[in-house]
């Protein structure tokens, strides 16, 4: 039986090593991409779509937006929607996939984390971690500064308050907002 490499145990979710040296190799390929994105002129967008549709690993159309500075992992984790715009400093660890879908923004400073991390410093220290999905829905609007945790999945037609921390997760057609983030009002919609 074939041993998985340490990127195959990251992508199934598995305990993997964060210091593997071919995992380090992509991850610094990756900050070169976005080096030469963030410091294009803002003018020039035709090339940051054409850098991001090379990085990412899903675009679904030519009509997205993610405002400079970007930053992500690896790129290759992560999936867009239709109509997709993400403002300034938008991070995301794609360690595990990351899905967002159609017509959903995202406020500046918002953080997308699947890394997850040992409460137990001996382990913490040893550089093993695992990860784990995010996904979000159509229609979703993520205020400012919010950060989504680790195995997280927001629904449809949901709005994220500015500043909320996302543990778990938000039912399709609700507002939600908090530390931790949770509902508080269900969304009557009339399509």
């Amino acid at each position: 039986m074939k041993r998985m490499t340490e990127k195959e145990k990251m992508l199934a979710g598995e305990v993997y090593s964060a210091v593997d040296p071919e995992l380090i190799k992509e991850l610094i390929a990756t900050r070169e991409v976005l080096y030469e994105y963030n410091t294009l002129r803002p003018s020039e967008t035709q090339r940051m779509k054409e850098i991001l549709k090379s990085l990412l690993g899903h675009v679904a159309d030519d009509d997205f937006l993610i405002n400079q500075p970007f930053r992500c992992d690896y790129g290759k984790q992560i999936s867009i929607g239709r109509r997709f715009f993400a403002n300034f400093n938008f991070t995301v660890l794609d360690e595990a996939r990351v899905t967002i879908g159609d017509d959903c923004f995202i406020g500046p400073n918002v953080s997308i984390y699947t890394a997850c991390h040992s409460t137990d410093p001996v382990e913490r220290n040893s550089r093993q971690e695992w990860a784990k999905p995010v996904t979000i829905g159509h229609n979703v609007w993520i205020g400012g500064s919010v950060t989504i945790l680790p195995g997280v999945t927001i629904g449809d037609n949901v709005t994220i308050g500015a500043g909320s921390v996302v543990v778990g997760d938000i039912p399709s057609n609700t507002v939600a907002v908090g530390n931790p983030c949770k509902v508080i009002k269900d969304l009557l919609l009339h399509f």
